[in-house]
């Protein structure tokens, strides 16, 4: 089994991020930033994450888009500015058949979500910053096992979402 930590619009947040990072290095196979860090890339807040630029990422430094992968899955990792995500999921959806993603990591909106299209799973871990639709600000830990990908939400604090657990598989 493999883990993937997923954090993004942390927009200037830097202490939480140390922390977070701290709380799982030693449990997550990957961690990823799916963009709006508002950080530099040297900044040691943000150092251990796969980053992305967001929108309001200035400075450059992080690419647009980005590929990984864990457990045998492969991740495309973007913010999602470039691709509507506020209104659709579709253009995302082309370029994940695009590239043969798996799992799609994205932010941008600050919605918590998660879901599957025609096999792959798309997943915005929300806000640490601050959130839309939910009071919660969080991230996510997927645990990729070999027949499905377990979901973990967490709340900046550490505290686990149990309710919003979900299971998937692709």
């Amino acid at each position: 089994m493999s883990k993937v930590l997923v954090i993004s619009d942390s927009h200037g947040l830097t202490k939480e991020l140390e922390i977070i990072r701290e709380r799982h290095l030693k449990e997550v196979d990957l961690m990823i930033h799916c963009g709006d860090s508002q950080l530099m890339p040297d900044d040691k807040a943000i150092s251990g994450y796969l980053t992305v630029m967001g929108n309001c990422d200035f400075g450059g430094g992080y690419p647009m888009e980005t590929i990984s992968e864990a457990a045998g899955r492969k991740f495309f990792i973007t913010h999602g500015h470039r691709y509507s995500v506020k209104s659709t999921l579709m253009k995302l959806k082309y370029k994940a058949q695009e590239v043969n993603a798996d799992i799609v990591c994205f932010g941008h909106s600050h919605v918590l979500g998660a879901e599957v299209i025609d096999g792959t799973l798309f997943l915005n871990p929300g806000s640490i910053r601050l959130p839309r639709e939910r009071l919660e600000k969080t991230y996510v830990i997927l645990e990729l096992l070999v027949d499905k990908i377990k979901l973990l939400v967490f709340e900046v604090n550490g505290r686990e979402l149990t309710d919003l657990q979900r299971e998937f598989v692709l």
